[in-house]
């Protein structure tokens, strides 16, 4: 049974309301994005990845949003309790169906640990189905409603598994969007690819070079990443 919070160095998560609890992917994710003024976090979830953000940038206004009103109410709450109350706001939306006139102002960055599976069995705990499985929100409708909301230079920074890589690949570049940056995680040096962060920007790919990384569980690099956050390092 998972804890119903997660201490890190300068906030707690609760997360007994939410069907996604706090995991490597969202921390790596939070540890390893771009940010700016303006950060919006697609699926908070527990808010995990909006605090880390603010965290790392302390110049920035960080918004969460999420389908799961629980998920939001539980979000705020950790929001609210953290040193960044003031930098960080929580909202219920559905990104895919969200009104233009949902945010007038565009984003420096935007990041998203998304539902990723694509073709299994949904489960039969909806709010776990909206939190896991891409049918509420698409690595389609991911792409275009970030094409859209993203400042010019600005990036979006998603975690998936390595084989949703080309897919979530293939929508950012129907989106308009090229890649920017590449993180492969791997659990240990002799294992596979793991998970993939990728991030995005306007572009063309004649311009845009790809800054690649490796990222090994337990190793100097994942050390040097999350140092700031874990206690234990």
């Amino acid at each position: 049974m998972s804890n119903n919070y997660f201490q890190f160095k300068r906030f707690i998560v609760r997360q007994e309301r939410c069907a996604m609890k706090v995991g490597t992917d969202g921390c790596l994710l939070g540890a390893w994005a771009n940010g700016g003024q303006r950060i919006l976090d697609v699926g908070t979830g527990t808010g995990l990845i909006a605090l880390m953000m603010a965290q790392r940038f302390p110049e920035s206004h960080v918004t969460g949003i999420d389908i799961d009103g629980e998920a939001v109410c539980q979000a705020s709450e950790n929001a609210a309790a953290s040193p960044f109350a003031d930098r960080v706001s929580m909202a219920a939306y559905d990104f895919a169906a969200m009104p233009a006139d949902a945010f007038p102002q565009r984003f420096d960055s935007i990041v998203s640990n998304p539902p990723y599976y694509i073709d299994a069995l949904s489960s039969p705990d909806p709010q776990r189905t909206l939190a896991r499985h891409a049918v509420s929100l698409t690595y389609a409708a991911l792409m275009q409603q970030a094409a859209r909301l993203l400042e010019p230079g600005g990036e979006v920074s998603v975690v998936v598994p390595a084989e949703c890589r080309q897919q979530m690949e293939s929508a950012a570049a129907l989106a308009g969007l090229m890649p920017t940056r590449l993180g492969a995680v791997r659990t240990t040096e002799r294992k596979p690819v793991r998970r993939y962060l990728l991030a995005f920007a306007r572009g063309d790919a004649s311009q845009v070079g790809v800054e690649n990384t490796e990222i090994v569980i337990g190793t100097s690099n994942f050390v040097a990443l999350m140092r700031d956050f874990y206690l234990n390092l």
